[in-house]
């Protein structure tokens, strides 16, 4: 669909409903505070893959709502941190780059672990991008209300937010204020996506983060942070069935076994919660083959970082 057709879907999707609003809002933050399963809760459905993981978010997933007139499209954003490798370079890259692109930015701070580490050197980094940004204190839940009060107080002396939201991602708890100011913050004009519309994520990728999310549940203690899966073959067959053939790809032998399991036990059960939920994403029956090879090194082959959505960082 040309851009013209994405407009013209979108004024024709909202031509009763008065004015229209349209924007990107970029989440950022540091690494497990919580911005997918916020990005998912504030859409209503899951489009961004979720594990106890730290960095599981690799590149940018862009999750579309609709509130009231406005179409918000998040930009859930990998975790800033301090990099290590190439493939942290690139995603922390992919990160900030995502926050600059975008009509306004929200930072989320996860309210427990406070302004420590990372988050300080995030709130650093902002001073230096000039869009408009809002503070969201997540896992409201866990942290006692002066406390919230404080820590809000301290990040507002540091980076001039507009506003500053507290929510729980888990429960639900003050998203609906954050939509609110949302939809009538962002500029007004018309929608980039089709109404029903809620991620720009092919399938095929999302049906391999989805399996990468299950990989990471089951083996999050016992398999190292590089394993990658891409969708390899995508066979729509006569009995309204999908064929989907996929492969994990790790760095050493012991990771395949680690992934493999005793006797086969932990493929298929990662096999089995991937096709269950791909099953119900797309509503017909799924059939998934998984397959896991050892390329070495796989974290420096621009390939892989091509297919994960990353620009390649030279040296």
């Amino acid at each position: 669909m040309t851009n013209q057709e994405d407009t013209a879907a979108g004024e024709g999707a909202a031509e009763n409903r008065g004015p229209t609003h349209s924007g990107f809002v970029a989440l950022i933050g540091a690494t497990n505070a919580g911005k997918s399963t916020l990005v998912n809760r504030l859409v209503g459905a899951k489009v961004s893959i979720v594990s106890h993981k730290v960095q599981t978010t690799r590149a940018i997933v862009r999750g579309i709502a609709i509130h009231d007139n406005a179409q918000i499209v998040f930009m859930d954003t990998p975790g800033i941190f301090k990099p290590r490798r190439r493939l942290d370079r690139a995603m922390v890259t992919s990160a900030w780059g995502g926050a600059k692109d975008a009509d306004l930015i929200m930072l989320l701070i996860d309210s427990e672990r406070g302004i420590r580490g990372d988050a300080e050197a995030i709130l650093e980094g902002l001073k230096e991008v000039f869009q408009p940004k809002i503070l969201v204190l997540n896992k409201i839940d866990r942290v006692r209300h002066e406390d919230l009060l404080a820590l809000a107080a301290a990040a507002n002396e540091k980076i001039a937010f507009q506003e500053t939201f507290m929510v729980s991602a888990v429960n639900g708890s003050g998203c609906d204020d954050v939509m609110n100011y949302l939809a009538k913050t962002l500029p007004e004009g018309p929608w980039y996506y089709p109404e029903d519309q809620i991620s720009d994520l092919p399938m095929r990728q999302l049906a391999a983060e989805i399996t990468r999310e299950k990989l990471f549940l089951r083996l999050h203690q016992e398999l190292p942070y590089s394993s990658h899966v891409e969708t390899e073959k995508w066979e729509e067959r006569k009995d309204g069935s999908v064929r989907i053939e996929q492969v994990i790809y790790v760095e050493r032998e012991s990771q395949k076994k680690i992934t493999l399991g005793k006797s086969g036990d932990a493929i298929k059960a990662i096999s089995t919660a991937s096709r269950k939920e791909l099953s119900a994403i797309l509503e017909q029956p799924v059939h998934l083959f998984l397959f896991v090879k050892v390329r070495e090194n796989w974290g420096d082959d621009p390939e892989r970082f091509r297919e994960m959505g990353l620009e390649f960082p030279r040296g």
